[in-house]
């Protein structure tokens, strides 16, 4: 992480947003460190972080080199005295920083990620891993290829080749989210199978995508009644999936759509 980084030899004041009510650009747990130079994150933009900005830099220069300069907290109402018509309120803490506080940060600061199972690394597959480059998942990406990985692959990214690759649903995390796209027709219905299978017995993937047409979906539900499983379980699978109303067909725009409608079902 960048800020703990600069931070081995910079001091800064660290501003958290403890708690919003109403209408407010950024939500509790955004955060953004503030040095004397520059800054790093963001509580928001605008005359709100000008204010900010403004605080920790006084109080950085009033407490130069002090190891543990005294922390303090404001409500900012976003309203016209900042400028801002937002209409809500931010509560925000300020926290000076320096060295000895970054193991206690790393952890702190470590983003809450949503477990995520992809299965296929194909066209469409890598363009959902590009678009959830900076989103708030926990990506498990599955293939039966073992080939089929990108040599360099973006940090965070866990690769797992699974053959048959349905095998990798019994061992996905409790309450992962579930995109399914492999190279074919019968690993994809494999893979629906045993994710209906596992919620029979004990409900926790809340979310299984399966990508594909309306068509596809229809002849899958009759192939999937035939393995003992009922409208009702039938309709919990999202196929196709993107968000409704966009219709491109190209790999970055349906993986724009499913990044979306994956950051609505957290």
């Amino acid at each position: 992480m960048a800020f703990l980084q600069r931070l081995h030899s910079q001091p800064a004041v660290l501003v958290r947003v403890e708690a919003v009510s109403g209408s407010a650009p950024r939500e509790a747990g955004a955060w953004m460190a503030v040095f004397a130079e520059g800054q790093i994150g963001t509580v928001g933009g605008g005359q709100l972080e000008w204010d900010c900005l403004r605080q920790a830099r006084l109080h950085l220069a009033r407490f130069p080199g002090e190891p543990h300069p005294p922390a303090w907290r404001r409500r900012m109402a976003l309203g016209p005295s900042l400028g801002q018509c937002c209409g809500g309120a931010m509560e925000l803490a300020f926290e000076p920083v320096d060295h000895g506080d970054i193991e206690r940060l790393r952890q702190d600061l470590r983003p809450a990620r949503r477990a995520l199972a992809l299965f296929g690394g194909g066209h469409v597959g890598q363009a959902i891993v590009r678009a959830l480059r900076d989103l708030p998942f926990a990506l498990t990406w599955i293939d039966s290829r073992d080939e089929i990985f990108p040599p360099e692959l973006q940090p965070g990214i866990q690769c797992e080749h699974s053959d048959p690759v349905h095998r990798a649903v019994d061992s996905l995390p409790a309450d992962s989210l579930v995109l399914i796209m492999s190279f074919s027709h019968a690993e994809d219905l494999d893979i629906v199978a045993c994710c209906l299978q596992r919620r029979r017995a004990s409900q926790d993937l809340p979310f299984v995508g399966l990508i594909g047409s309306r068509t596809k979906w229809t002849v899958f539900r009759r192939r999937l009644r035939e393995r003992g499983f009922s409208d009702a379980e039938l309709d919990g699978i999202t196929c196709p999936i993107g968000l409704p109303g966009i219709r491109g067909k190209e790999p970055a725009v349906i993986a724009a759509s499913v990044a979306a409608q994956l950051l609505m079902t957290c």
